[in-house]
């Protein structure tokens, strides 16, 4: 199984079950299994309403696999704290899981330190590459695979189509996370494309829920006219709060996936959020 672009929740499902029946086994084999097969499903993210595990659990029952009867599913949540994370998937491999789905990047690099045998899926990630967690996208090695929505790759486009929504613009800013460093690459990528575009960044720099007002303060002290948020587990907590401040404040603001442009944000460009069923309120939604 070959690590690929997410640009659809179709995508995911059929990379994450191409794994499981790899691991399994197929359906029919696993209807009177000796030993109920267990997934662990790792996310730093909050144990709230989970469209990403109830799509999951989704396309278990319709590859055959019903919980309690044929499967067994694990989750844990690290509510956003990140320090959490070596201790949930410790338990999922005490508890021998057959198989770690994580979801996110964080979640991904504790299941790596954890287990080098049980297989790990990714359900997106950032840049695994970068990351260290796969060798290429073609030949990933080792027991991690997955998908990555290449978000790097995308970021000096993202500044381009916010400039060509707002034409006057000529400084903006990027709120982002420095403790993750995933993120350093697509920063550095929004900032070749300024220099190119005649746009002048400012960096916003976040780690907890107390960093964005200051932020927000900061970009309109700046005079930055707009925002863009390089979304990780971090942002993706709070995205509430984010976008109460981007109302609140009246910025513009580019995100990387429309599952923030659904929630009330204005622009998004790059992958199609798996959470996401449509965005027709949105003109400038691009996928």
């Amino acid at each position: 199984m070959t690590a690929q672009r997410m640009f659809a929740h179709k995508e995911i499902v059929c990379v994450v079950f191409g794994v499981l029946l790899l691991a399994l086994g197929s359906p029919a084999e696993a209807q009177q299994p000796k030993k109920v097969p267990r997934i662990g499903f790792l996310s730093v993210t909050s144990s709230g309403p989970d469209p990403r595990l109830q799509a999951f659990r989704q396309g278990l029952r319709e590859m055959g696999y019903v919980e309690g009867r044929n499967i067994a599913v694990e989750s844990r949540y690290a509510e956003g704290q990140e320090d959490r994370l070596p201790t949930l998937v410790a338990e999922l491999v005490g508890l021998k899981a057959d198989i770690i789905v994580t979801n996110g990047t964080r979640a991904t690099g504790a299941a790596k330190n954890a287990t080098k045998t049980i297989p790990i899926v990714m359900a997106y990630d950032l840049d695994p590459i970068g990351s260290g967690y796969v060798a290429s996208l073609a030949r990933p090695g080792g027991n991690i695979t997955g998908l990555t929505n290449v978000s790097p790759d995308l970021s000096g486009k993202r500044l381009e189509v916010l400039k060509e929504a707002l034409p006057g613009i000529s400084r903006v800013g990027i709120i982002w996370n420095p403790e993750v460093p995933e993120l350093a690459s697509a920063f550095k990528e929004t900032q070749n494309a300024g220099r190119v575009l005649g746009v002048q960044l400012q960096s916003l720099e976040v780690r907890g829920l107390d960093d964005f007002e200051g932020a927000f303060q900061a970009a309109i002290k700046g005079r930055a006219r707009a925002l863009i948020v390089l979304a990780d587990a971090l942002m993706a907590s709070y995205r509430p709060q984010i976008l109460e401040l981007e109302a609140k404040h009246k910025l513009p603001t580019m995100h990387q996936v429309s599952g923030w442009v659904e929630a009330g944000g204005l622009i998004s460009y790059g992958a199609h959020c798996p959470t996401c069923t449509g965005v027709p309120q949105c003109m400038w939604t691009r996928s």
